[in-house]
């Protein structure tokens, strides 16, 4: 059985490093432009090429994300970029947009291409027609649970990324448009402001049932189902994120090495509590087990940021100091919420334990610090950072590095050439020296051969095992015993590295034309509408409204939704190519946006595309697995922002729909002389 890939998180050099001395088999990372996360500090490309040397040396993959949707100008800049990956020996990339997967398999045959979470891809059609487009590794929606994992796996022979620590959306990846409507910023961009971290009313007849946080997630953690991920035999565990402290990443990506390679070891579940409780003190809002297991525990209503761990209680106040009675140990530098009436954030530079100044306590020790606000008496105090755990684990990397075994065989026999062979169990390396001559006086031992050849000094390596062969009586200089260790190890070093397969081929397709057309539709004109969460597709009637990519595998002469994010030519082609009738674009394409799209594939193709476009409508602002229904133990409910704004939640075919109560009307807008067929009318507000 293949082991478990352990796919860790780096938003930064500095995570990336820390990844890597935690055990990570692979990291996935974004660049400047193109990455679902702009916000994210990120790579420059001399830093991808920098990272990506550095991880290959360690034998740890790197996959880059380019999984954001691709406007018709930015095509050849992210070509380009794609272009810069593939030379410089990435493992593979993460898309999104489906005309971009096409491009990119079609120009880069040898690039590996992994179907990016933001393609909503849950169930067995899309994983099917993901193998069929040569795309070697799916990344599940986060909804998808094990039993369909399964499922997946034992009809698919694709590999399978999941999700198993980290931040959740409420929404199914690539079907939120909440933050974009709200706020202008595209969660398809990698700009997502974070809507569903805010605070709203949840409202029934007019009434407010709760002011929390209803669409804030918990934090998935599958630390204690190890065996059952494993089980289910997927490629890869993923570790969620890129916008958290290197720290962080570091703790969650030991936490599950430690696991795992315990599970591996002796087929039980052991997990070191004291790594997970020092990554909650890092970041957790609460754990959930997630839709993988079927939970319900997804939100936490109470909190959107980070929880922290309960460290103790205030016992005594008087005036700005406070007295705490401690539940954990506290050091200098921690960051602290003390939780009463309201919030009280403190980082602790200094405090007294017996009327002393110190720099540490212990569990059941009283201490007095200083606040800047009112706290009352019988707050919770939360640690929610720890520069003592930031500093203990950069001296724990300095002094236990990750090493690379290496085997060492040294040959020296009189009238023959030197030769050292270094193997690390895939690659090995030889070099030949010079011709060994009889000594005439310093006899050269295998003891004064082993002295010079295990000095390894700050390189990856440590020695494994070593065989030095040599006749008696010779001579060899030490210094040419060290330069060809050198030399090995370097060459070893190009090994580890990797050379690009670069190869770029032509693009091309095959489209029908479709005659120009002036045609207003209403949504009632399709007889057979298909949601974006279907589990599995029957034989679908011609010119059925489909709206994810697994009605494809086995369907044609549909129409799309605009739900496929349809947002370049590229993308337009590729699917009128598999067969699809009509097109509908993403509601986030502008006037000069769809002029682009349009005269690019007139340009290209020389044929006219079948687009429609939906100019008056109610926003389905995000599309949910979450039952508000059940949780709140009624329906008909309502979300108000803090700008008095209303949202409705309808509950279909076992999702959420949340839907803005302001209608998006662009009827003013001629899209048939920009070249659009047909303009529906999303007149429905209940849905």
């Amino acid at each position: 059985m293949q082991k478990i890939e352990l796919l860790a998180p780096a938003g930064s050099m500095s995570a990336l490093k820390l990844a890597v001395m935690a055990g990570c088999d692979a990291v996935y990372l974004g660049g400047k432009s193109f990455g679902a996360r702009a916000f994210s500090t990120n790579f420059t490309n001399d830093e991808l090429i920098a990272a990506i040397k550095y991880c290959h040396l360690y034998g740890v993959k790197v996959y880059v994300t380019c999984n954001t949707l691709i406007y018709e100008k930015e095509v050849e800049d992210f070509l380009n970029y794609v272009r810069f990956l593939h030379q410089n020996n990435v493992d593979a990339i993460l898309l999104q947009d489906i005309g971009m997967l096409d491009l990119v398999r079609k120009k880069f045959p040898n690039l590996e291409i992994h179907a990016s979470t933001q393609m909503h891809i849950h169930n067995l059609d899309g994983v099917k027609l993901m193998e069929k487009l040569g795309v070697k590794r799916v990344v599940l929606a986060r909804e998808t649970n094990l039993e369909t994992i399964k499922y997946i796996k034992e009809n698919s022979s694709i590999e399978l990324e999941v999700f198993g620590h980290g931040s959740l959306c409420m929404a199914y990846s690539g079907q939120c448009l909440m933050s974009y409507f709200l706020g202008g910023r595209s969660g398809n961009r990698g700009e997502c402001a974070g809507s569903c971290r805010l605070s709203y009313d949840v409202i029934k007849n007019k009434e407010i049932i709760k002011g929390t946080y209803p669409l804030s997630c918990r934090d998935l953690c599958t630390i204690y189902d190890i065996d059952k991920l494993i089980a289910a035999r997927i490629t890869s565990l993923k570790i969620e994120g890129r916008m958290k402290s290197a720290y962080y990443v570091y703790l969650v990506t030991k936490l599950y090495r430690y696991t795992i390679d315990n599970y591996y070891q002796t087929g039980k579940i052991v997990v070191n509590e004291n790594i997970l409780n020092d990554l909650k003190k890092t970041f957790n809002r609460l754990y959930t087990r997630g839709y993988l297991f079927n939970s319900t525990d997804i939100i936490n209503p109470v909190r959107p940021n980070n929880n922290g761990v309960l460290i103790g209680k205030v016992i005594k106040t008087k005036q700005n100091n406070i007295t705490i009675k401690l539940l954990d140990d506290i050091h200098i530098g921690d960051g602290l919420r003390i939780v009463g009436k309201k919030d009280v954030g403190v980082i602790v530079n200094e405090f007294y334990k017996d009327k002393k100044l110190v720099k540490e306590a212990k569990k059941d020790d009283l201490i007095r610090l200083k606040v800047k606000d009112t706290v009352d008496i019988n707050s919770k105090v939360f640690l929610t950072s720890s520069k003592y755990i930031n500093d203990s684990i950069d001296e724990y990397v300095s002094k236990n590095p990750r090493k690379v075994k290496i085997d060492i065989i040294f040959t020296a026999f009189l009238n023959q050439n030197i030769s050292l062979e270094v193997s690390d169990g895939i690659n090995n390396v030889k070099v030949i020296g010079s011709i060994v001559s009889k000594s005439n006086n310093i006899v050269l031992t295998k003891d004064d051969i082993f002295l010079k050849l295990k000095k390894l000094g700050n390189t990856i390596y440590e020695l494994n095992k070593i065989s030095i062969n040599i006749d008696s009586n010779i001579f060899i200089p030490l210094k040419e015993i060290n330069n060809l260790r050198r030399e090995a190890l370097e060459k070893l070093n190009n090994l580890r590295i990797g050379l690009s397969n670069f190869q770029e081929k032509d693009y091309y397709i095959e489209v029908d034309n479709y005659p120009v057309e002036h045609e207003k539709g209403l949504a009632s004109f399709y007889n057979n509408y298909f949601l974006p969460v279907v589990d599995s597709y029957p034989n679908i009637p011609n010119g059925s409204l489909v709206s994810e990519l697994g009605a494809l595998y086995n369907n044609t002469q549909v129409v799309t939704d605009y739900t496929f994010n349809v947002c370049n030519s590229y993308t337009v082609a590729f699917l009128h190519s598999l067969g699809v009738r009509k097109i509908t674009l993403s509601l986030e394409l502008s006037v000069d946006a769809i002029k682009e799209l349009i005269t690019a594939y007139h340009n290209r193709y020389h044929k006219h595309p079948n687009l429609e476009v939906i100019c008056s409508y109610y926003p389905i602002l995000m599309i949910t697995k979450f039952d508000f229904n059940k949780y709140y133990q009624t329906d008909n409910l309502l979300l108000k922002d803090r700008y008095n704004k209303y949202y409705k939640i309808v509950r279909l075919n076992n999702i959420s729909l949340v839907i803005s109560n302001k209608l998006i009307n662009k009827e003013n807008i001629n899209y048939y002389d920009l070249g659009v067929n047909h303009v529906r009318y999303n007149l429905y507000k209940n849905y």
